[in-house]
């Protein structure tokens, strides 16, 4: 099996919560704690782009992200992202990395929380990366959504097909 690249940009799924400040901030990526907890056997890379929430990502930031993306060798890239607006990087990407399959995903509630449901997300995206075909993907919940084809109910907090 090939290796596969974890991009993380922020969102919830790294935040912490400050009890001095009483607010969620970032400090360092969960994600080897998370891999570790999650026993992963797979062969991955994981590299921190940035951390910030979802809400504060522009275009300049997910060229950023597009560029990494396209200089990967890997071929499989997983993402983890802020939930807010994973459904409007998920297409930029897909205009512009047209020749990797990319999974994007990310938690409603923050991994350090313990109830987190990021454990669960990314082994999702981790296993939908190696079985979907080339194209972008947004993993959430046990379900996988073609980039162009989804978005938040912010109501109900879940995704759901545009489409």
């Amino acid at each position: 099996m090939p290796k596969i690249k974890i991009l993380i940009t922020g969102g919830t799924f790294d935040k912490v919560y400050d009890e001095n400040k009483q607010v969620l901030m970032f400090g360092e990526t969960q994600l080897p704690r998370v891999l570790k907890q999650g026993r992963n056997r797979l062969d991955v890379e994981v590299v921190t782009l940035m951390l910030k929430d979802s809400r504060e990502l522009n275009d300049a930031d997910r060229e950023i992200v597009a560029n990494y993306c396209k200089a990967a060798t890997e071929t499989k890239i997983v993402i983890t992202h802020g939930t807010d607006t994973m459904d409007k990087t998920a297409e930029y990407l897909a205009s512009r990395v047209p020749d990797k399959t990319i999974v994007i995903t990310g938690a409603m509630i923050p991994y350090t929380f313990g109830s987190s449901d990021g454990l669960f997300n990314l082994g999702c995206a981790l296993a939908f990366v190696q079985t979907l075909p080339t194209g972008v993907y947004v993993a959430m919940n046990g379900q996988c959504f073609a980039a162009g084809n989804v978005k938040k109910n912010l109501e109900g907090g879940f995704f759901s097909k545009v489409h």
